[in-house]
Formats: structure tokens, sequence, C-alpha cells
């Protein structure tokens, strides 16, 4: 799956065991080689056994009573905070559910051996190891749990259900981390509201027409929330304000003219970092307004 998204990927030994971290390739000067270098995020998936113990734990550092199964969840996780290396940790934990399912299970067949006078029946509830049983949590122990984990280190627990889910899990923050420097970059672009000079000088139309399309891509981004990606891909579609127009005309009510650009795919960025959206029907049909009102006092930020 990753190498899907572009990237390469390698098995090594890590400070915190069952981690996954990331490198990026980076070239600091011309002509020097790419280094590598880490980036500040960390995954690292706690089996659904040791978590279960862990939020046991802090149960009865809650209770007052000292942890008679390993560390409780807040201390082990200040250890692995402090082993990351300056390194944001998220933790992953697969098959919660399943304990769940399985202790809700075992309560309900208690329950019937109760009723029917069984109750003097062998525990079967799930086991940790060969002989070990695990300790019984509920939901709101491990709610409990995990909003004083955040208190206290800010740190996120994502629940998934299958490793499928997992692995779709990494792809997903692979490409975040892809993105995030070029995020960072757009948002310390400068002020939004602050023409620069290519578009306070308009643009240059010479007798031949060369120019035009120009014009016409800078008319579509007068609008909020039109980003040059946006008016690029209406642009591919419809070259001219002539073009869409007579593509309006060809339409046989208004709701087909309102939704006309609303399925343009719109793409953004290459490999990894590339993502895909639609124009979607609102801006479509503000399009529409723009080239066929003939109100001069219509808002179209009001029409939706």
């Amino acid at each position: 799956m990753l190498q899907a998204l572009g990237c390469s990927c390698a098995i090594e030994s890590q400070a915190v065991p069952y981690s996954v971290t990331w490198r990026r390739r980076v070239t600091l000067t011309q002509g020097e080689e790419a280094e590598s270098v880490p980036e500040p995020h960390v995954v690292i998936h706690v089996p659904m056994e040791d978590f279960v113990y862990m939020v046991h734990s802090y149960k009865q550092e809650q209770q007052g009573c000292a942890p008679d199964s390993g560390p409780s969840l807040i201390s082990w996780t200040h250890s692995i905070v402090g082993m990351s290396a300056g390194r944001t940790p998220a933790l992953a934990v697969v098959n919660m559910e399943k304990y769940f399912r399985s202790q809700n299970s075992q309560n309900q067949k208690k329950h019937r051996q109760a009723v029917l006078g069984k109750g003097e029946g062998t525990n079967k509830r799930k086991r940790r190891k060969e002989g070990e049983l695990l300790p019984d949590v509920s939901r709101v122990d491990l709610e409990e749990a995990l909003v004083d984990l955040q208190l206290h280190t800010e740190v996120q627990v994502r629940f998934l259900e299958t490793w499928k889910e997992f692995s779709d899990y990494i792809a997903m923050v692979t490409k975040a981390v892809a993105e995030a420097p070029f995020k960072h970059e757009r948002d310390q672009a400068g002020f939004s509201f602050y023409l620069e000079s290519e578009w306070s000088g308009g643009c240059k139309v010479d007798r031949s027409g060369k120019g035009l399309i120009q014009v016409w891509k800078r008319q579509i981004q007068q609008f909020n929330r039109i980003s040059p990606e946006i008016a690029s891909a209406i642009l591919a579609a419809y070259p001219s304000p002539q073009l869409l127009v007579q593509a309006y005309r060809k339409c046989s009510c208004d709701r087909e003219r309102h939704t006309l650009l609303a399925d343009i795919l719109v793409r953004r960025g290459e490999g990894v970092t590339s993502t895909s959206r639609r124009v979607g029907p609102e801006l479509s049909k503000r399009i529409y307004l723009l080239m066929t009102s003939l109100d001069p006092e219509l808002s179209l930020e009001a029409t939706g």
C-alpha cells in the first residue's frame, strides 16, 4: 500500500517496540545528495491485551490501590514520550471492540448460569496468555482513562477493528506527513486579503487573443474559496465563457444548468501528496448565475 503511494519502507529496530516512524529525503543545498531527515511523528501499536492491563492498572490507582498488573496507561505513556526522541506519539489499538464483545458474552453466560443455579461454573474470560485471565475493564473505565491520558500527555489513541484498518490508518498518516510542509508553506504565504503584483496588475491580452484564457481564469477566481486548481479544472472543460454559455443553452432545465459543473474533477498535487475533489453543486450554481443573471443586485454569496 505504501509503495502505491510512492513511498518506500523498511523494517528497522526502533527505540519504542511496535512503532512506525517516518523520514523525509531532502536536499539541503544544490549539488549535494539528498539526506534522510526524521519526521516528528510516531505511531505505536499497543497490543489489545497490554492496553487492557494498563487501563486496569489506571483504574486501581484511581481507587487508591497499588497496581498488580504492571504500569498504568498514564505512567507507561509518559515513559514512551520520553523514549520517542521529541516525536509526537499516537497510539493504535486493534480489536478493542472484540474484547468488549467477548466480555459481554461472558457476562451474559454468567447471568444464565446464576439463574440456572450453576454460578459455580468455571470462569472462561478472554485469556492474555495460557493460564492468565484478562481483567474486567468497562467502557466507562476506558473513557475515564483516555480523558486523563489526554489531559496529562496530550497523546491520542486510535481504536481499529481490523489489521486492514490499521494499514489504512498508517497510509493516511503517511500521506498527511508528506503533505505537511506544503500545507505549512501555503499557510505562510502571506495575508489572504493582500493582492500580489501579478493580480493587481491584471492580465495582458495581445491582438491575437493571447492572454484571454488567463482573463477567464481570473474571472472565475473572483469567487470566495476558488483555488487556482478549481479554476484550471473548469477551464480544461470550458476554455472560454462562450463555450460555457453554449453548454448552458443545451441543458433542458434549470436544475441541469445549476449542476453542469458540479462533477468536474479537481486534482491538486502529484504522487503521494495528490488529492482530488469535485467542484460541487453550490459553486456550480454560483458560476451559472454569474454567467446568466440579469439582476445587478443579485448577491452570489447568498445563493446556494
